[in-house]
């Protein structure tokens, strides 16, 4: 028969964790997952700002093309290219409706973060809210 005190005994093995061990767990991954959903977020922001820069200049491009070719007799028909910034700009609204609802979700995330972590505090040291 095998010695018993050998046997390694997994953490598996050794049922749920106690709620400091699961506190410390939660607040180690909060911690650790807090710094990225703050940097997407704020390459979010200026990916989506860029994108509302190229819509506008798009804009103002089309319209031009519009103007030009309503007054003068161009030897290009510029109806194409103004038929592809449309297009264009579409893509570019699309990617923006995406980047919004990515930007969105990224502040749901990062405000369900910091009320778990305000709540793990508030129960790891009950005292400190009555301070």
């Amino acid at each position: 028969m095998a010695d018993q005190s050998k046997v390694y005994n997994s953490p598996v093995d050794e049922g749920p964790l106690d709620d400091g061990t699961r506190d410390a767990l939660t607040e180690g991954l909060v911690d650790l997952l807090r710094p990225a959903v703050e940097e997407i977020d704020d390459r979010v922001k200026c990916v989506r700002e860029s994108q509302m820069e190229l819509r506008q200049q798009i804009d103002s491009v089309a319209d031009d093309l519009k103007k030009i070719n309503e007054i003068e007799a161009v030897p290009v028909d510029l109806e194409p290219y103004v038929k592809k910034l449309n297009n264009s700009r579409r893509r570019v609204m699309l990617v923006n409706n995406i980047l919004q609802n990515v930007q969105d979700r990224l502040n749901k995330l990062h405000t369900n973060v910091s009320k778990e972590t305000a709540r793990k505090k508030t129960l790891l040291d009950p005292g400190a809210s009555f301070k």
